[in-house]
């Protein structure tokens, strides 16, 4: 069984602030992402957790010269003092192979902790095994490298998205993780819980960047969310991304629309958000 995702789900997940509020109420995002090779990944993951609706962004990767030139209110640093982080993002912009060992002593301390964790691109390798709430963000030839390291076969028995369900269910079981499987229609699966599928996103969100959005429009929300399952926010990160580019792309109602880059989606946030929280 499966729960297609809605709007109305969506709006529950968008906090409006109150005067009792500050800063770290309103959720803390710490970033491990980017490198001096994808510094954009970064840019992108921060300005999404920003105009998502975060209260307080801290950017500890490797590119922050872009990111505080984008971005300047972002915190930046390699020490996060006695900041409490609401939800980390890490390896959005980062290669495995070229991770040394200092960085990767770094994702497991995060990974080993109790704060959830947005695990994308670079850093999928590291979270089997874990003991940190955790979402995980692949890409379709992502999930299946994934698969295959955590021994899992393809479903070739499968066609679709009866295949894409069983494999996201069967490896967020082997995790113990919430698995986002990114695609036309996004399919999130968590342990023991009914698989929920995201549908509709615009033709036009698949570019190169969307993804390192939809990282921080996540980690926004789980900082802002924390007594919720991660994997309703989850759905509730993944429905709002599309609703943005479909704003951003004038695909809404039915349109067309046109060409987009991920920067534009992470721009239309604010106006999406309003219209939901109107």
């Amino acid at each position: 069984m499966t729960r297609e995702w809605t709007r109305a789900d969506t709006v529950g997940f968008l906090r409006i602030p109150t005067a009792d509020d500050d800063k770290y109420s309103r959720g803390v995002v710490a970033l491990r992402t980017g490198s001096a090779a994808y510094p954009g990944a970064a840019v992108l993951g921060v300005e999404a957790a920003w105009r998502t609706g975060a209260g307080y962004v801290r950017y500890l990767g490797g590119a922050p010269d872009a990111v505080l030139a984008r971005r300047p209110e972002t915190v930046a640093g390699q020490d996060l003092g006695r900041t409490r982080v609401g939800a980390w993002v890490i390896g959005s912009g980062t290669d495995a192979a070229h991770r040394g060992d200092h960085e990767e002593a770094v994702l497991r301390r995060i990974l080993a902790g109790t704060d959830p964790v947005v695990v994308d691109a670079g850093a999928l390798d590291l979270a089997q095994g874990a003991a940190a709430p955790r979402v995980l963000t692949p890409h379709a030839g992502e999930l299946a490298a994934l698969r295959a390291r955590l021994g899992l076969e393809p479903r070739s028995d499968l066609d679709g998205d009866d295949r894409r369900l069983a494999e996201a269910e069967e490896t967020a079981s082997a995790l113990g993780a919430v698995v986002l499987s990114k695609g036309a229609r996004t399919v999130i699966a968590a342990p023991g819980a009914e698989t929920i599928v995201v549908g509709d996103g615009p033709v036009w969100l698949s570019t190169a960047g969307t993804g390192d959005v939809l990282a921080g429009i996540l980690g926004a929300l789980i900082a802002a969310n924390p007594a919720r399952p991660l994997a309703d926010t989850a759905a509730a990160a993944a429905w709002l991304h599309g609703a943005a580019a479909a704003r951003a792309s004038g695909a809404e109602h039915g349109a067309v629309g046109h060409p987009i880059v991920a920067m534009d989606v992470a721009e239309a946030l604010p106006a999406t958000i309003a219209e939901l929280i109107a």
